[in-house]
């Protein structure tokens, strides 16, 4: 039943994976666990806090069905266990994290490799191009007029840095709990697509970002967690440039903003798979004061974050073709979901 989008899970794996290893051979550079310092390995955090999952998902119903009763506990988890956690679960769950785990850090390897395989930049005529959308400004300086530099500044800056853990948290909701197992292949399958088209930005339009480029022009921001956040990248970056025996992940890239990418491609799985309202609203909200936030501290160029929409919009799309979806008009789609499940708090597509 799932088998298409297993395909194509694991090709896209494969391919990304293999261009990780070609590219570090090239640029005799070895494979690296980017995150490997920081909460532990990537392999060792998936597998956590998918058990994490299950334990929040066992626990708490567990406890509530048997009225704190200790006597019915195992009866209860076990039931739970048979009915969610089946075979086709454990499919889902063990192809989505590996499967995920290799595209992720085959793009932070790709991410990193790639001034040692081209000193080509584009910033400036990306820059050009804003300022002529701005009319002869800089976005930044606009939406600094706009918003202002230091109460806009924390606000966005918090919801910047709520990307890094929404990822794996999103991708474990997904996997994890949602009820119909076609939208989580859905969900990782574009994930994949996604970053793996942003990985092929990056080689064909390779940036720096105006925040690094023109750093003059975001220097009345306010000192917030983004501004350490953009340091770090930056002296990481000099790092593994300069010291060639340095380990460290050079992690500055663009062109497309895989911010503005992830956070639509959420909002959109949100829209069409989840049937509450006020989270569809939260995660639009999300994705657009991030797409602000990306302009606002110079992260990336308007370009950059036009090419993450087209992005999400393709993985979106990609994804559902893989998992057969069926793309019709939502209203009736909507009814023959709720003629066939009508508890269902999910919304077909």
């Amino acid at each position: 039943m799932y088998r298409r989008a297993q395909i194509a899970l694991v090709a896209n794996a494969v391919l990304i994976g293999v261009a990780a290893i070609v590219v570090s051979m090239v640029a005799d550079k070895p494979l690296i666990d980017p995150d490997g310092s920081f909460l532990g390995p990537t392999w060792m955090r998936l597998p956590l806090l998918l058990m994490a999952a299950l334990a929040f998902d066992l626990v708490p119903r567990t406890l509530w069905d048997s009225r704190f009763k200790p006597t019915l506990w195992r009866s209860i988890a076990l039931r739970r266990l048979r009915t969610h956690w089946n075979q086709e679960r454990l499919m889902l769950v063990a192809l989505g994290v590996i499967g995920f785990y290799i595209v992720y850090v085959s793009y932070r390897n790709l991410k990193s490799a790639l001034p040692a395989l081209t000193d080509a930049q584009f910033d400036h005529e990306l820059h050009l191009i804003d300022k002529a959308l701005f009319f002869g400004h800089e976005p930044g300086v606009v939406l600094q007029a706009a918003i202002g530099t230091h109460v806009a500044a924390w606000f966005l800056s918090y919801v910047y840095l709520w990307f890094l853990p929404l990822v794996p948290i999103a991708v474990t909701c997904w996997l994890v709990w949602s009820r119909n197992l076609s939208f989580g292949y859905w969900f990782v399958c574009a994930q994949a697509i996604a970053w793996t088209l942003g990985t092929v930005s990056y080689y064909a339009l390779p940036t720096v970002g105006p925040g690094i480029q023109y750093p003059h022009v975001y220097q009345p921001l306010t000192h917030t967690p983004t501004s350490d956040l953009m340091n770090a990248l930056v002296n990481a970056r000099y790092n593994a440039l300069w010291d060639t025996q340095a380990r460290a992940a050079q992690t500055v890239a663009g062109f497309a903003s895989l911010h503005v990418a992830i956070t639509l491609l959420t909002a959109l799985m949100v829209q069409y798979t989840v049937g509450i309202k006020w989270l569809r609203i939260l995660f639009w909200v999300n994705f657009c004061c991030t797409a602000v936030a990306t302009l606002y501290f110079g992260w990336h160029y308007v370009s950059d974050d036009v090419a993450g929409v087209m992005i999400a919009l393709t993985a979106f799309y990609l994804g559902g073709v893989a998992s057969k979806q069926q793309f019709r008009r939502r209203g009736f789609a909507r009814r023959e979901a709720l003629e066939a499940e009508p508890s269902a708090r999910i919304t077909a597509v």
